[in-house]
This record gives structure tokens, C-alpha cells and sequence, in this order.
């Protein structure tokens, strides 16, 4: 496989995905706002995730050497139980649905996640961790679409799912003709084995 140029970038985040079935029933749940708002721009239904870390632009080999730590660090952790459940909106443009479970557990494999990207002195933006899944944004021109088919998820309650993996994703490298895809660069299992580890530094890595 040809190797990319040291200096290519890429947008990278890590995630936590719902399996097959629960995306299905939220998509069945969605398909009266599909119809009423064909102009969002929607995203793919295999594009839904829980965004745990947002890295935004890095080199590609920046990227890949989170591999090895984010490994031991799913390797260590519970799987949590969680559940997708109404919708909402970030003003007016950008159309979601929440999560509900165990949010505390949530909220500290996020921490866990970012100790383990400080520890590599990868530099990335430190937002507070809203536990979403983004389903569609607003057209430039569109004050009210978006919060027109929120209400399409009022009262919706998906069933409850284990997370099964850790997920590194990342796009196509910067200058890559056409849209800009995200993909697993890799994805890890993550297991019940009791206390959770504590971060360990990213070996041999500093930027």
C-alpha cells in the first residue's frame, strides 16, 4: 500500500456507534421528517456516532499513531448501556437526537479518550461533551426546517444497546477529489473487566 506524504491531513474524531438496529429504528421513527424536509443536508445513517473526542485536522501519521493507546485504553474499559430517545436542535441548524443511559460512564470514557490524546501531545479542541447524534444540518437559506423535524422525534424512545467498540474515524485525505467521506481507521472492542485503567502515556509518540 502506498504510503501518503508526510504532510497529508486528514479530519479525525473518536466515537462510539449504535449497532444496525438501533440506527434502523430511529431512521423508521425519522422517515416523516425525510419526506417533509428533503433539503437537509442528512447525514448517512452509517455515519451516526457519539462523538467522545473531536482531533479536527492532523497529519495522517499523527492519526495513526493514536492507534496503539486507544487499543489498551478500550481494552480496559466497560461497554455501556445506552439509548437514543427525542430529538432537538443547535440553533435552529443542526437537527439531533440525545442519548440516555449511562451517561456518567459516558462521560468518563470521554475523559479517559482525551487523557489518552494529551498524553500523545496531540493538541485538539477541548469541547464540553454533549452526548448527541447528528442527523442533519441546515441549508444557508433554511431558518426552520430543522426545528420542524425535531418535533417529528418527540416522544420517540429507542431501545437499549451495549456499545461494543471504540471507534478512530477518519476522512479522506485533504485534496482527495470528491466529497469528503468518513471511514474506521480502526476500532477497537471494548470489554467488561472490572476498574477501569487508569491513561497510560502514549508510547513513544510526541508529535
Amino acid at each position: 500500500m502506498t504510503q501518503p506524504p508526510r504532510t497529508a491531513t486528514q479530519h479525525a474524531f473518536i466515537a462510539l456507534a449504535p449497532p444496525d438496529d438501533a440506527k434502523n429504528e430511529l431512521a423508521r421513527a425519522l422517515e416523516p421528517a425525510y419526506a417533509a424536509h428533503p433539503d437537509l443536508r442528512w447525514n448517512r445513517i452509517e455515519d451516526w456516532h457519539i462523538t467522545l473526542a473531536f482531533l479536527g485536522e492532523l497529519p495522517v501519521r499523527v492519526v495513526q499513531r493514536l492507534r496503539s493507546p486507544l487499543a489498551d485504553l478500550a481494552a480496559a474499559r466497560h461497554s455501556l448501556e445506552l439509548s437514543l430517545v427525542g430529538g432537538g436542535h443547535f440553533d435552529e441548524r443542526v437537527l439531533w437526537s440525545g442519548v440516555e443511559g449511562e451517561l456518567e460512564g459516558l462521560h468518563e470514557l470521554a475523559e479517559a479518550v482525551r487523557a489518552r490524546v494529551r498524553g500523545c501531545d496531540v493538541v485538539f479542541p477541548e469541547r464540553s461533551l454533549r452526548p448527541h447524534l447528528t442527523l442533519a444540518r441546515a441549508r444557508r437559506y433554511d431558518t426552520t426546517s430543522v426545528a420542524a423535524a425535531a418535533a417529528w422525534l418527540d416522544g420517540f424512545t429507542g431501545r437499549r444497546w451495549q456499545t461494543d467498540r471504540l471507534h478512530l474515524v477518519g476522512s479522506t485525505v485533504r485534496g482527495h477529489p470528491g466529497p469528503r467521506r468518513y471511514a474506521d481507521i480502526d476500532a477497537w472492542t471494548l470489554l467488561n473487566q472490572g476498574p477501569c485503567a487508569e491513561a497510560e502515556p502514549c508510547r513513544g509518540f510526541r508529535g
